[in-house]
Parts: structure tokens; sequence; C-alpha cells
């Protein structure tokens, strides 16, 4: 029953300085319950902050300790993706019960971003893109792309468009797979956002374009978790 019943606790977060990573820090602290699966794809890592966990021991034991592979190892991702894949739930704490101290010696600048992107992309795609037959990327730029060309190729074939708001991007028309193997090479199209078709993976970034992002997907009136999922 315990191991049916596992869960990480999750309560609020204080930053030191409190200048420091702000963007992160209004998203760890404003994330719904929901949210708190369906964001675990984000390049903000867990939802729920490592010092911050509580889980009995047996759970712990359950999903299978931390990779102590050294220095360079995303330990708490990997013990986080392993605890959603073996049906772990997560919960929130509405209480600021956490100082974290920000300071550039820290541990988790030790991880490279490509090591942390290609565990993302895999965790991606055995939780979200092996149930959908096709599927959208929003952001015909360098993120959107560079997920697409990481995808394999079973996944990338679903890939049925790119989409964005950018017009230059939306007149060019197709991106072409340049580095495929493939004759003819993949030429995926690149329309509106107005235009495609769920489900998304969103490519865009949280809290960074003065709320332009966030109100174009809210006018498409899809649900989060069904219709798309936050990669970026």
């Amino acid at each position: 029953a315990e191991q049916e019943q596992g869960g990480l606790l999750r309560p609020g977060t204080l930053r030191e300085p409190l200048e420091s990573t702000e963007r992160y820090t209004r998203w760890i602290n404003n994330l719904s319950k929901p949210q708190l699966l369906t964001q675990a794809f984000t390049s903000h890592g867990p939802t729920v902050i490592m010092p911050t966990w509580f889980c009995s021991r047996e759970w712990f034991y359950h999903v299978g300790k931390f990779d102590e592979g050294g220095k360079g190892v995303p330990e708490d991702l990997l013990f986080f993706y392993k605890h959603i894949e073996k049906g772990g739930d997560v919960f929130r704490v509405d209480q600021c019960l956490l100082l974290y101290r920000y300071h550039p010696q820290a541990a988790t600048h030790s991880v490279l971003e490509e090591t942390i992107w290609n565990h993302r992309v895999r965790f991606l795609e055995d939780r979200v893109l092996s149930c959908w037959t096709s599927f959208t990327i929003w952001n015909a730029g360098k993120q959107g792309k560079k997920l697409y060309r990481s995808l394999s190729p079973t996944n990338q074939k679903k890939v049925t468009a790119f989409c964005d708001v950018d017009e230059k991007k939306i007149a060019k028309g197709f991106y072409t797979y340049e580095e495929s193997e493939e004759k003819p090479k993949p030429r995926i199209p690149v329309c509106h956002f107005r235009e495609a078709a769920p489900p998304f993976v969103l490519c865009v970034k949280l809290d960074l374009t003065g709320g332009a992002f966030e109100a174009n997907l809210a006018a498409l009136s899809l649900k989060e978790g069904v219709d798309y999922y936050h990669f970026s």
C-alpha cells in the first residue's frame, strides 16, 4: 500500500538573495496541483526542489535511491523522473518552509545543460509522445528545431508542423531537416499558431514575453496535460 501511495511533498520557497532566479522562483511557487506533474518536462527541472522533499523511507527505496554517478549527474532530476514513472504523486504545502541560498559555486552548475536536455527529451518521449500519434511543435526557431532533431525517428515522423508568431519564420513555409539521411529530406510545414492543430509541445519559455505567449495560448482554450505540455 505504501508503494501505491508514494508521494513527494513540496512547501513554498524563498530565494536568497531575493532577486536571484526570479523567474524560477515565481514558477516554482505558483504551480497548481496538476502542474506539479504536467510541467515536469521544462528546463526548470523538478517541480519540487530537492531540499524540500518529504517521502517515506519505503517509497525512497522503492524508487531506487539516488544515482551516485558523481559530479555532473542530475541525481535529483533522475530520481524525480523515476518517482513519476513508478506512479508517484506530488503534493504541495502552501507555506514557505525553505530559504534557498543561490551562489555561483552551487553543485547544480556542474551539470551540463546538454545532459539535462537529453534526459528531458527521453522523459517527454516516454511519458507523452508515446501516447500521441501526431503533434505540433510550438516554436519554429532554435529551440523547436533542436527538439525535433533530438527526437527518435519514430517521434520525428509524428511532427505535423511547427507553429509560431514570427511572420519571417512562417513565410519560409517549411523547415527542411538537412541532417536527415532520408531521401527526400523531411520537410515540416511552418504555420501561424492559430492555424496549427493540437496537441502541442510548447518550446517557448514562460514569463519571458511580457505575457504575450501566455495570452496567445489562453486564447486557444486548450487543456494543459491533454492538448499541450510545456517543454522549454
